[in-house]
């Protein structure tokens, strides 16, 4: 499966995990270079999964929180932890 985004493929692996309705993959298979942390909102505290959402910078275009990641995930989402999932503009496919 890839992920990508304006036609450039920021992860891309066989080793994904669909969990709901969305689809997360390992760590190792994402172009983390194009990945800058976000602040985290008075929502992303109060997520019990410790979320961390990621901007998608690619040539200088910047995609708002369109990646996140789990980083202490309640038990019925441990699968996921450390994984990153995509959204909004991201095509995966």
């Amino acid at each position: 499966m890839q992920a990508i985004l304006d036609c450039h493929v920021i992860a891309e692996s066989e080793d994904v995990i669909e969990c709901g309705g969305y689809f997360y993959f390992a760590s190792a298979s994402v172009q983390r270079g194009w990945l800058e942390r976000t602040e985290k909102t008075e929502d992303d505290l109060a997520c019990p999964h410790g979320v961390q959402f990621y901007d998608v910078v690619i040539a200088g275009q910047r995609h708002l929180r369109a990646a996140w990641s789990y980083e202490s995930p309640c038990p019925e989402m441990q699968q996921v932890g450390g994984r990153f999932g995509f959204w909004q503009e991201v095509e995966v496919r």
